[in-house]
């Protein structure tokens, strides 16, 4: 089991079309640790989706810092860092 704390930028999202910046930022969180953790499948949690969507579709944040786990079977799961 391989346990990371990573600070993820989202300021390329903000330079796209204000109505979809939510769910493309949590596209890139996906594709982020699927590149820095060499993972199959990646796993979001609740409390990531709920900072991400907290001021609506249009205002996410610039970045955001997450606790990536990865299990044995290669599937990563992305929790809200403290």
């Amino acid at each position: 089991m391989e346990e990371r704390v990573y600070t993820i930028p989202l300021r390329n999202v903000k330079e796209i079309k204000r109505t979809i910046r939510a769910p493309r930022a949590i596209r890139e969180i996906k594709i982020f640790l699927t590149k820095h953790m060499k993972a199959s499948d990646v796993k979001i949690d609740e409390s990531v989706n709920h900072v991400i969507w907290a001021r609506g579709i249009q205002k996410i944040p610039s970045k955001i810092t997450v606790k990536a786990v990865k299990d044995d079977d290669g599937v990563v799961t992305a929790t809200l860092a403290e």
